[in-house]
């Protein structure tokens, strides 16, 4: 039996200087640009839309291609904790709203994200995605937190995302929250360089029947149907079903990536309005997929490359069904108790695995007086797993059971009435793996005048182990020097750490005139115990341990403007720029 280790780390230190030093090298044209939408801004006139905004928050039926940018400032969001607006949000935030999304024609949430400044998005074939923030993307990017409608769907088997897994029919989307940096004082483990959370529309606005489908050459046919329907007064359900096969992908040769795919899902929504002051909404979904893939296998059988492509079926199934209740207590105050359980079943040939996932929290808002606005929660979840062994990968044990313990208090401060607040909070978890972790954070929000917003941020971020850092058993080839190959075996490490940063961020937004707004956020972040991969011993190069030997400093700047040109035409241009510098420190191996 493992024992497990309660920790409790001491972090590096909030205020580092270098951070505050590589912060400051952006201030200067970052102020010049303040400085001159301020200017612009002195003679803009602007509407006082707050009534139409209050609608769309509390109805979403209003069009958005007919909202003025102002307006979609002024959407809420609460992917931070109490619903603010994304103007009044201390983060780098954005919403890709469903009306974008339909414009777009995004059949997939990762498409639906590229519609997301500064979000790095790749379609690696044509079922898989690279989706991550910041940095540190790939196939397996693991410092990305995603949720739809609250429910997790970052797998802790590599603590990343499944994305040929995921969906629903867009149509029901509502809107895409995103925050670019940590968002582990709310959200917990993992959610170090964003969170992104997925929302659907109530079973409310959609009722009716809708059809829509399509083909073409890649996407050769797609179709989704929903039907949406009212139970007595305050009760609504929908019912939907989606299709879709999407062909091969080509090679830089132009032959044929041998991974088409085909897909089917269906699911439904409840929304019952109890009473005036309490929801409750009960919703589930199924699918099933069909991956072709082509996968390199080690085969000793088979040199001199010791390697051998073998053309398989990937079959993906599972389901999930989640119940929330909302209570409204006053017009300040509201609590919310949510429980899902998720099902998920992958089988290839190099991974065979069914996942079972039970989650349980519960979140309550209120004020606290005129100045203080304080949310706190407390979850949670076990997750347990059954894992086939094969040649190329093992894990050990081959079944496992996780717990995962929380609770968060943060606490939004009023400091300058309408004019400036602080926002301090953190999370505190106890995991299996590294015991105790806690993620604290502070945001500054400063509003000097309406349509000019300052807001800083300093937090801590882990993305703590998964199921293959702590057990697995990786035999592959791997070429020594050119036409010469070797086994090599990658053992996983059951004193693995977490992963760590500390970020530290500064950001601005403004709205000189009624069709134009500016958005700048610059960060650094210093991270550390980042996953390595170590030789064991120098006096044999074919096996490896993975280890929490790299550390890596990253800055960067975002920058986007929105520029609505016409009633029907809007342009933003974004600007990206990211520097990252890894290092490793091998001194500190175990081996």
């Amino acid at each position: 039996m493992k024992a497990t280790r309660y920790i409790l780390r001491r972090p590096a230190p909030l205020f580092h200087p270098a951070g505050i030093g590589v912060i400051a090298r952006f201030l200067v044209p970052i102020l010049a640009l303040i400085l001159t939408t301020a200017i612009c801004s002195a003679d803009a006139t602007v509407v006082d839309t707050n009534s139409t905004v209050n609608a769309v928050a509390e109805t979403g039926d209003v069009d958005l291609t007919g909202l003025s940018i102002e307006q979609l400032m002024n959407i809420k969001v609460s992917i931070l904790g109490p619903s603010e607006t994304v103007s009044q949000t201390p983060a780098a935030v954005s919403v890709v709203t469903h009306e974008q999304i339909k414009r777009s024609g995004a059949l997939s949430f990762p498409e639906a994200l590229r519609l997301v400044p500064g979000m790095d998005v790749a379609q690696v074939d044509s079922s898989q995605w690279a989706v991550s923030a910041r940095g540190f993307n790939d196939v397996f990017a693991n410092k990305l937190l995603v949720l739809q409608d609250g429910r997790s769907i970052y797998t802790p088997l590599f603590s990343g995302v499944f994305w040929d897994v995921q969906g629903t029919m867009m149509e029901d989307v509502d809107h895409i929250e995103v925050v670019r940096g940590p968002g582990a004082t709310l959200w917990g483990a993992n959610a170090v360089n964003g969170v992104i959370n997925i929302l659907t529309k109530s079973a409310e606005d959609t009722q009716g029947a809708l059809f829509s489908g399509g083909g073409g050459l890649q996407d050769r046919g797609f179709a989704n149907a929903r039907y949406g329907g009212k139970i007595g007064d305050n009760a609504y359900y929908r019912v939907y079903g989606t299709y879709l096969n999407r062909d091969d992908t080509l090679l830089p040769d132009g032959s044929s990536g041998h991974n088409d795919w085909q897909a089917v899902r269906g699911g439904f929504r409840t929304d019952w309005n109890v009473t005036d002051d309490n929801l409750v909404t009960f919703q589930g979904d199924a699918y099933a997929g069909w991956v072709n893939q082509v996968f390199g296998i080690f085969d000793p059988a088979n040199p001199p490359t010791f390697n051998r492509s073998v053309r398989d079926q990937d079959d993906i199934r599972g389901g999930n069904v989640l119940g929330r209740w909302t209570h409204t207590i006053s017009d300040t105050a509201n609590f919310k108790v949510q429980a899902y359980y998720d099902r998920t079943d992958q089988k290839a040939v190099i991974l065979d695995e069914k996942r079972n996932t039970f989650d349980l929290n519960f979140q309550h808002e209120f004020s606290l007086g005129e100045r203080n606005h304080f949310v706190w929660g407390l979850g949670y979840r076990v997750t347990s797993d059954t894992e086939q062994n094969n040649a190329n990968i093992t894990f050990s044990p081959e079944n496992q059971t996780l717990n995962l313990f929380s609770a968060f208090a943060q606490d939004e401060i009023r400091l300058v009435k309408d004019k400036l607040s602080l926002t301090l909070g953190s999370k505190f978890e106890h995991n299996d793996y590294t015991g105790v972790e806690w993620q604290p954070g502070a945001r500054l929000l400063w509003t000097p005048e309406k349509h000019q917003t300052f807001w800083a941020s300093i937090s801590r971020a882990v993305r703590t182990p998964s199921r293959a850092d702590e057990s697995i058993t990786l035999t592959q080839s791997r070429a020594v020097a050119p036409g010469f190959y070797v086994p090599v075996t990658v053992y996983g490490d059951n004193h693995f750490d977490s992963e760590n940063v500390i970020a530290y961020e500064i950001g601005y937004r403004a709205q000189p005139f009624d069709n134009f707004s500016l958005d700048l956020a610059a960060f650094y972040n210093d991270y550390d115990n980042l996953r390595s991969q170590d030789q064991k011993s120098p006096l044999n190069p074919t096996v490896f341990v993975l280890g929490n030997n790299l550390s890596a400093k990253t800055y960067g700047v975002e920058a986007t403007t929105t520029w609505r040109v016409t009633h029907n035409w809007q342009l933003q241009p974004t600007y990206t720029f990211l520097q990252m510098d890894v290092d490793s420190h091998p001194s500190q191996s175990r081996y």
